[in-house]
């Protein structure tokens, strides 16, 4: 079942992203495409994370059996000499959980569910917390391996348009960058929004010419964060236009995908969030932190791609931006 609304979703993603994009491409008269984003790097050496994403028991038992040398890391189609990789009971998680503060007041209801998830983390993660609120980030508690206290620091929404900001994505790029003080392991963003980027205007909020979206990105890759979406309506447009959910389910979806996460939407609306947290937690446990030493020289986007010789699907930062300095 799952399976099917997965393929579903895909489907109905790019029938409406295309669709998006044909218009944009009639009004404006053209399109300039760039890539956008890095990894983690330290010198010529790149950390990635990656996560399997099983679509069936066999599939799981698969992931289950994986090893560190069944893994093959190119970049540029260039083979990559891998240095380590790390199973999710050898890599600790660090977690910003961001949440829109205009969403519809039912996200409230899940506010228990976000704390538990913060509780249940893995012993040593640290974690952030933060609202994404009238255009500004307003970080509720810092990183902190303190998850206990992390929890509590979690309030109600305010569920009102006063709240707005009107792109998400800008408060995503600030949070992104605090990621910069903290240790090397798997980093992770769980982001609750309605995805929506009016900065440009509603004529103008497709996924595919958000420049703040494109900057988050840019951020997350540099950074090696892999960002997990749960989409849910604002008080504002996605509470009753089709169009803006389209939009803002496809922004998220592009944000998850590019940066090695997952967006979870069901739908215009959610009834909980239980069931995405329970795959969630599921994906969790099949990541490995992934690091290379890079054959490739000079700077520009260098795309990259993770294989194994099992039929497995696997997540992982579309790319990064390499720069001169670099090297």
């Amino acid at each position: 079942m799952h399976n099917t609304l997965f393929n579903q979703r895909r489907i109905f993603l790019s029938v409406i992203i295309t669709a998006a994009f044909i218009g944009a491409l009639l009004a404006s008269g053209g399109v300039s495409q760039s890539q956008t984003g890095a990894a983690q790097v330290s010198g010529r050496d790149v950390t990635i994370l990656v996560t399997a994403m099983p679509q069936n028991d066999r599939a799981r038992a698969l992931a289950a059996k994986l090893q560190p040398e069944d893994f093959v890391v190119t970049e540029e189609k260039k083979k990559q000499r891998i240095l380590s990789v790390k199973r999710a009971s050898e890599a600790p998680t660090i977690i910003a959980v961001l949440i829109q503060d205009d969403l519809v007041s039912h996200v409230n209801n899940e506010i228990q569910c976000v704390k538990d998830f913060i509780r249940e983390a893995p012993e040593g993660s640290r974690v952030m917390t933060a609202y994404i609120s009238t255009g500004s980030l307003r970080v509720a508690q810092d990183f902190t391996t303190d998850r206990a206290r992390a929890a509590e620091s979690l309030r109600i929404i305010a569920g009102s348009r006063s709240a707005s900001t009107y792109s998400p994505y800008i408060q995503v790029s600030e949070a992104l960058r605090r990621f910069d003080a903290q240790p090397a392991g798997r980093r992770l963003m769980l982001l609750v929004s309605d995805g929506l980027d009016l900065s440009q205007g509603f004529r103008n909020a497709s996924p595919l010419f958000s420049l703040y979206l494109d900057q988050a990105i840019s951020e997350a890759q540099r950074r090696g964060v892999a960002i997990f979406p749960f989409f849910a309506p604002s008080a504002g447009w996605t509470r009753w236009n089709r169009l803006a959910v389209n939009y803002g389910q496809g922004a998220l979806n592009r944000l998850a995908d590019e940066t090695g996460g997952e967006a979870f939407f069901s739908g215009s609306d959610f009834v909980t969030f239980d069931p995405y947290f329970k795959e969630l937690n599921e994906l969790l446990d099949r990541q490995w932190l992934i690091t290379y030493r890079s054959g490739n020289t000079g700077s520009g986007f260098r795309r990259i791609e993770v294989t194994t010789d099992y039929e497995l699907h696997l997540h992982h930062p579309a790319g990064y931006r390499a720069r001169e300095d670099e090297h």
